[in-house]
């Protein structure tokens, strides 16, 4: 902490929930207005303490190599020269003319995923003077923005289990803590909230709007810019939303059998030419290397850069085939879910991620048990489909390519929200056609 920090973030503060309290009207209704500042305040309560987690406990880390070590200099570069600072924000990771003296000092600048974030919190520090306290309070507004585009989103669809959607979207506490600082994760979460958000106005609600396609395109974007892997996961699912959406809207059950054979088409077609424009542009993830990615990560983070960060674990030998990738797909998803167990906890953080791990696997055991008898009616459900597609897949992924807990517990973030969504909507979606065939029954 430092004396601008004392000044700066106080005033960021009171400039925050002045703006919030004037939106909250435009964005709330009398239902869902009583999360809204709880939601806000975790967020930021929790990007504080991300700080002082890395500060104290780690001695350091990725939160003070984009900001302290990263903007800081960009800011820098600013204050003795506009022209140099613009050159340092813009840049593609070359040293130019004046430049060297800053862009030396930045451990991230030649890694584009990493200085995609430290250009972020640059922009914030022209704002807050540099203060990580205060850039810190705004990376948690836009992922509290984030986070309520996907709470406003699911609660339209599922407005009857409100408080479900609310806990799912906005209080989960791994999510909060993880995605509110100044990490990549906080600006993927908001990205894929945002996202989502616009995807449902746009092509089910359609409720066309320039601002929408412009933030739309924005997410996708900072997306691809920082974790390319998220939207290989995310966009087969969203298409697929979008798809059950419009075949859900057909009324006619000959119709929906002549046309399901056409639709599946364009769904695998559309999956298949998003991913290989990612693999496109980035060979790590096309299709005929991404098992050897995975495998050169998953022994980086577990065994390598990532020992520190907590305990490692195994899924076998990976061998850098797809076929040997998928092989591994029931340990990771299951690594990703409900690990680490109670009795691999090594740290106090391991042991809060593990608590939070046990009630992902009761919950799951007990909704499984309760939709027993109507389980397969989630297929009419196209919500459910789309949460349980991106969330297990997802899970797949980072669970087959980290081997680190420390790190996993960063990297499953985005899926957890999209998982619990997807359990309640099943329980409560089975739940009421039961009850539904029993009234009808009875009459």
């Amino acid at each position: 902490m430092e004396l601008r920090d004392f000044i700066t973030t106080p005033l960021v503060l009171l400039l925050v929930y002045i703006v919030a309290y004037l939106i909250r009207p435009r964005v709330t209704d009398v239902v869902n207005r009583k999360y809204f500042f709880p939601a806000l305040t975790l967020r930021i309560f929790s990007a504080l303490a991300l700080g002082f987690l890395y500060q104290f406990y780690y001695d350091g880390g990725d939160t003070f190599n984009y900001h302290t070590h990263g903007s800081r200099h960009i800011w820098e570069a600013f204050m003795d020269s506009p022209v140099l600072g613009w050159r340092l924000l813009t840049s593609s990771g070359e040293y130019g003319q004046g430049t060297y003296a800053y862009a030396s000092q930045i451990p991230f600048y030649t890694d584009p995923s990493s200085f995609f974030v430290i250009r972020i919190a640059s922009i914030l520090d022209l704002l807050t003077f540099s203060s990580y306290s205060a850039t810190a309070v705004l990376f948690a507004v836009m992922s509290f923005c984030g986070g309520w585009a996907l709470f406003t989103t699911f609660y339209r669809h599922s407005p009857e289990i409100h408080r479900w959607v609310a806990l799912a979207t906005l209080f989960i506490p791994s999510v909060i803590f993880w995605g509110s600082g100044i990490l990549k994760d906080t600006l993927t979460l908001a990205a894929v909230g945002i996202l989502t958000y616009c995807a449902d106005k746009i092509f089910i609600q359609r409720k066309y709007s320039l601002a929408q396609a412009i933030l739309l395109v924005l997410s996708v974007m900072m997306i691809y810019a920082v974790k390319k892997y998220i939207l290989l996961c995310f966009l087969p699912a969203l298409l697929l939303w979008i798809y059950a959406h419009k075949w859900a809207q057909i009324r006619s059950i000959v119709v929906k059998i002549l046309i399901l054979p056409l639709i599946a088409a364009i769904l695998v077609g559309s999956a298949y030419y998003a991913i290989y424009l990612i693999g496109k542009d980035d060979a790590r993830y096309s299709l005929d290397r991404i098992a050897i990615t995975a495998q050169i990560t998953a022994y980086d983070i577990g065994f390598y850069t990532g020992k520190d960060a907590g305990s490692s674990y195994s899924l076998g030998q990976l061998d850098g085939t797809f076929i040997g990738m998928i092989s591994k797909a029931p340990q990771a998803i299951n690594v990703t879910l409900f690990r680490p167990y109670l009795w691999e906890v090594r740290n106090p953080l391991m042991l809060l991620s593990a608590i939070e791990s046990l009630f992902f696997f009761f919950l799951t055991i007990y909704i499984l048990y309760q939709s027993r008898r109507g389980f397969l009616v989630l297929f009419r459900n196209p919500t459910v489909i789309f949460c349980l597609v991106f969330s297990i897949t997802f899970a797949f992924a980072v669970g087959v390519s980290t081997f680190n807990f420390g790190t996993l517990a960063r990297y499953k973030i985005p899926l957890l929200p999209f998982y619990l969504l997807a359990l309640k909507e099943v329980h409560f979606y089975v739940k009421s056609l039961i009850k539904l065939s029993v009234f009808e029954r009875t009459e």
